[in-house]
């Protein structure tokens, strides 16, 4: 039988064709969850579907009564209208204008928040990891493709509705590789992981990384950022000389905002620097000390992210409850 008395947040993250549903109690501990996949041919009408049946599975399998959710934050990838809820691109999946807050209130009757899955986890970096207890925090994710979120005396930054600090489409290179926002030369285009693994797959081609052509071959689906830490560790140098090249637009992205906004935290995360903090972290802060105004050198701290794979989830569920608790400050 349901809890009838337990309340809870429920964060969700729908990154691209994953879904991760966790429930957290009023002191942030996980009492349920629940992962899915949507095909990527799934339209947004039976995705929004999805969305809401995993949210079941979860309180169902923890016995959880949903009368007893006190909010839902979904974080998603691309631009959102976080005034209406609205989801306004989903490339991966071709969702456009998804009225995602409508959907999820009408089948919870609960409050919701729609925010950039990227803001989720730099959020969470704020308030529960790396980031906890600063002014002004940035936060670069690196992976697939780039996401960039900045939290500023604790709120999300962004536009007048929308989202922003997309970092992964400032340009860093003149004239540069294309990008699939359709601009040239974006930091996606040249230290996403896709972007790396193209570069890596030439080197292991040409026979300049025998070790990563051994365990992944040329195929870029197959150069993982896990394959790629193997092979500088069995002694790829030309792997290591192309993720260093990547780590250093990253500074440079990071040293331009630097200078916009002065943060006191750089906190990277993503599967590339997850696999390798080591490597990304020390490049990074040394190209954007290299780039920043003299009386902005070494007033931030570059650091990895501290909350993994639960940042993005975590961070929504947390947004939920903040963006309630201020609107019910603000109407008392």
């Amino acid at each position: 039988m349901p809890d009838d008395s337990a309340q809870y947040w429920m964060g969700f993250d729908l990154g691209g064709t994953k879904m991760l549903a966790q429930a957290y109690d009023l002191k942030w501990n996980v009492v349920a969850k629940e992962r899915k996949r949507i095909h990527p041919g799934t339209g947004a009408k039976g995705g929004v579907e999805r969305i809401i049946d995993t949210i079941n599975e979860a309180l169902t399998k923890a016995a959880l009564n949903p009368k007893n959710m006190l909010g839902i934050g979904i974080g998603c990838p691309g631009p959102i209208d976080m005034n209406k809820g609205l989801l306004l691109d989903l490339p991966n999946l071709g969702w456009q204008a998804v009225p995602l807050k409508e959907r999820l209130s009408a089948a919870f009757n609960c409050p919701v928040a729609v925010l950039n899955d990227v803001d989720a986890g730099v959020y969470a970096e704020h308030r529960q990891g790396a980031g906890k207890g600063a002014r002004t925090i940035m936060g670069v994710f690196a992976g697939t493709g780039i996401g960039g979120g900045c939290i500023y005396q604790g709120e999300i930054l962004r536009g007048g509705t929308n989202s922003c600090f997309e970092i992964g489409h400032m340009q860093v290179m003149s004239n540069g590789p294309r990008c699939g926002c359709g601009q040239r030369g974006c930091l996606e285009s040249v230290s996403s992981r896709l972007a790396i693994a193209a570069q890596c797959a030439r080197a292991a081609y040409r026979g300049d990384a025998p070790h990563l052509l051994g365990a992944a071959g040329t195929d870029i689906a197959n150069i993982r950022s896990g394959a790629l830490k193997d092979s500088i560790t069995a002694g790829d140098k030309a792997v290591e000389e192309i993720i260093k090249e990547a780590a250093r637009y990253i500074g440079i992205a990071v040293g331009s905002v630097v200078n916009l906004i002065a943060p006191e935290i750089v906190v990277l995360g993503g599967g590339l620097v997850e696999a390798m903090p080591d490597l990304f972290v020390p490049q990074v802060a040394k190209a954007a000390n290299k780039r920043v105004m003299p009386a902005y050198k070494d007033t931030f701290k570059v650091v990895p992210a501290a909350l993994k794979d639960d940042a993005g989830v975590l961070g929504a569920a947390l947004w939920a409850e903040y963006s309630l608790s201020k609107k019910e400050k603000a109407a008392s």
